[in-house]
C-alpha cells in the first residue's frame, strides 16, 4: 500500500518536473528560474527613418535573486553582457550604450566585488536600417548568477520588427 502512495506522488510530479515552467519550481529556484534569468521586454516594433542612425531603447528584466555581469565586468575571466545584430538582417548595430553596473559583493568572499546588472536594465542601441520591414533576431549574451553560483553563459533572442521608411 505504501508503494502505491509513493508511485502516485511520483506520477503526479512528472508533468511539473518536465514542464520547466512550474510556479512551484520557480519558487524553489529550480530550472525555470535559472533557464529564464533574463527576459527581453520591449519594444517589439520600431519605426525608423531608412538610412538614418536611430537610438532604440531595449528593455530587459532579470529574474529575482539573480544578477548578470555588466558589459564591463571587473575581472577578465567573467563573461560580459553583449548585444549583437546579425549582419544579414538589413539593420546594423552602430553602437550599444550599456548601463553602468552596480557593485555586488560575494557573500562568501566580501573582498570580491563584481559589477553587475539586476532587476530591470536598458541598452540604448544605435541602429541604421535599410528601407523596408526587417524581422530582426538580435542576440543578448550574458552570464547569470545567484548568491552562490553562476550558470553557463547563455544567448537569448531579442526579436524586433524594424520598419524603415
Amino acid at each position: 500500500m505504501k508503494f502505491a502512495k509513493y508511485a502516485a506522488l511520483v506520477v503526479c510530479m512528472v508533468p511539473v518536473v518536465n514542464c520547466g515552467q512550474s510556479p512551484l519550481l520557480e519558487k524553489l529556484g529550480g530550472p525555470a528560474t535559472k533557464a529564464e534569468a533574463v527576459r527581453y521586454l520591449y519594444p517589439e516594433q520600431v519605426v525608423v527613418a531608412a538610412g538614418k542612425t536611430t537610438d532604440v531603447a531595449l528593455h530587459f528584466r532579470i529574474a529575482d535573486g539573480m544578477h548578470i555581469n555588466s558589459h564591463t565586468p571587473k575581472y577578465d575571466f567573467l563573461i560580459p553582457t553583449a548585444l549583437s545584430f546579425p549582419a544579414s538582417s538589413g539593420v546594423a548595430l552602430d553602437a550599444a550604450n550599456y548601463p553602468t553596473g552596480t557593485e555586488f559583493v560575494l557573500p562568501a568572499d566580501p573582498s570580491t566585488k563584481l559589477n553587475v546588472y539586476s532587476g530591470e536594465f536598458t541598452i540604448n542601441a544605435r541602429i541604421t536600417a535599410e528601407p523596408g520591414n526587417h524581422l530582426v533576431q538580435a542576440k543578448l549574451r550574458y552570464q547569470a548568477c545567484d548568491q552562490t553560483q553562476c550558470m553557463p553563459p547563455k544567448t537569448i533572442n531579442v526579436a524586433m520588427d524594424i520598419v524603415a521608411r
